[in-house]
């Protein structure tokens, strides 16, 4: 199996809208990464009414690396929200950019998918550091 559609299915397994309580809701946006050594790890968005609560689904997943592996690096990442529309991928925000820079400059080589239906180079953006 492909390695982008390997993550798209790791990540799809954390899809699940939850309304956790009148001010909290998770699983709508929904992260795959793959570490240096190849090992997957996933993330979900935490959304609440208050801002600086917010969790993004590419740093929990980043997080959940570091946490289980002490990994720092990121090969690639995928990010959806609200299932795949017509194949596009989200992109990360400016915030994730610079958050995976942080952990490692190597991480300026993170490949990040952009269309699942084209896993070439047309559908792969580098993050720049």
């Amino acid at each position: 199996m492909d390695i982008w559609k390997k993550m798209y299915e790791y990540a799809k397994k954390e899809y699940h809208p939850q309304e956790v309580t009148p001010f909290i809701y998770t699983h709508h946006v929904v992260c795959a990464l793959e570490a240096e050594d190849g090992q997957l790890f996933t993330g979900f968005c935490f959304e609440s009414c208050c801002g600086v609560l917010d969790l993004c689904a590419e740093r929990v997943a980043a997080l959940n690396m570091y946490a289980d592996s002490e990994q720092t690096v990121i090969k690639r990442i995928i990010t959806f929200r609200d299932d795949v529309p017509n194949g596009i991928s989200g992109m990360p925000c400016g915030a994730v950019e610079n958050y995976c820079s942080s952990f490692l400059l190597k991480n300026a080589d993170t490949e990040i998918l952009v269309e699942l239906s084209k896993t070439r180079n047309s559908s792969v953006k580098r993050v720049n550091a």
